[in-house]
């Protein structure tokens, strides 16, 4: 099956081991690396959100509207705008792009950040009205007569767009999440399930899950799979360890100087959402899985969103993506900490390796195919 490389698309330069330099909306950096991932093998990038970050829309539309080719995945959280508005919204975004736009829905699993933008639902209720809105959403891209909708969380009538995107039937939908009722969301609704980097064996088990819940859901087809890391590679096995070293240690010293804004944590002093609790508790467990994992990272940030790293050579850190291909992850997240020159250095000795690789093995299935069907 082919691949998919995934990159961030953010609007300046600080990471959780750099301050930013300018801006929290740097135009100018803003284009410059969504071109270097359209430049050197990158498929999709991350227009991610924040309570008090840029607008990843009108973000997502300047990049997309100045390059040709690079694919937009725009994070949505469905507390800040009614599902009206958000499909007209989606919908132009995939006018301007001419077709390359997914939407990736965020429920919102700590209840401090989702209260800086008004929303009180507890978790659950948030799951069950994201898979309300993702299915307004759907039906608003494909459906040309006015419609009435009478749910749990939204009520509206006779409504109809007069906007429609490129892609036919519509545009993707991803999700992610790491607990019961987000399985079964995203098992219902995704086209893409996203999960956080975690061990060989955990991400099997829950990539079971999925599947489990789209089969309970009644579909014929699970959502693909997308898995993210945080690569650092560098020339030798060394090399890469030492840069490991040094990034884990300027996290940790912005984070104890407060220089990092986090989400307060739940009564117990941890993360409240699942996905967090789950890389806590392995970085807990051990610092170095599989092939390159490494948890240190995950820990230093206590468990923030992408933080799980894969440590080694260009080589190593293929070889490890691959093993993630194998339990059938298609699209393969990545985001450095230097983030223009990471995204450089991965896209030039990390992607072509991967790609070569998944085109032989798919060669050599295809062969395989073709000779059982003339000996049987």
């Amino acid at each position: 099956m082919p691949v998919e490389f995934l990159g961030i698309a953010a609007t300046n330069d600080g990471s959780e081991s750099t301050p930013r330099s300018g801006a929290a909306f740097d135009k100018e950096y803003t284009l410059r690396l969504a071109r270097a991932h359209e430049d050197h093998g990158w498929d999709r990038v991350l227009f991610a959100y924040g309570s008090g970050a840029p607008d990843p829309a009108p973000a997502a539309a300047y990049v997309a509207s100045r390059l040709e080719r690079l694919q937009i995945l725009l994070a949505h959280r469905p507390n800040v705008s009614y599902p009206t508005f958000a499909a007209k919204t989606f919908a132009t975004l995939d006018q301007i792009s001419d077709g390359r736009l997914t939407v990736h829905f965020i429920t919102g699993g700590n209840d401090h950040e989702q209260a800086r933008e008004g929303d009180t639902l507890t978790k659950d209720e948030r799951y069950a009205r994201t898979r309300e809105y993702i299915g307004i959403v759907k039906k608003i891209w494909t459906t040309h007569e006015p419609f009435d909708h009478e749910g749990d969380h939204y009520r509206f009538h006779d409504f109809v767009s007069d906007v429609f995107p490129v892609q036919q039937p519509r545009p993707g939908v991803s999700f992610g999440g790491s607990s019961p009722a987000a399985y079964a969301a995203g098992g219902a609704e995704a086209d893409i399930y996203c999960l956080w980097g975690e061990p060989l064996a955990r991400t099997a088990e829950q990539i079971e899950a999925v599947e489990a819940a789209a089969k309970a859901a009644g579909r014929t087809e699970a959502p693909r799979i997308q898995v993210a890391f945080r690569p650092i590679i560098a020339p030798t096995e060394e090399l890469a360890w030492e840069k490991a070293q040094r990034t884990v240690g300027a996290i940790r010293k912005r984070r104890e100087a407060g220089l990092v804004r986090h989400h307060r944590r739940g009564t117990q002093g941890n993360p409240e959402n699942t996905g967090s609790q789950r890389l806590l508790a392995i970085a807990e467990a051990g610092e170095r899985y599989d092939r390159a994992l490494w948890t240190p990272t995950a820990a230093a940030t206590g468990g923030a969103g992408n933080s799980n790293a894969l440590v080694g050579t260009p080589e190593t850190v293929a070889q490890a993506l691959l093993d993630y291909y194998d339990l059938g992850v298609d699209i393969l997240s990545a985001r450095g900490y230097d983030l223009l020159d990471d995204a450089i250095d991965f896209g030039r000795y990390v992607i072509p390796i991967v790609r070569e690789e998944v085109a032989r093995r798919d060669a050599e299935r295809a062969a395989r195919g073709t000779l059982a069907a003339v000996n049987g």
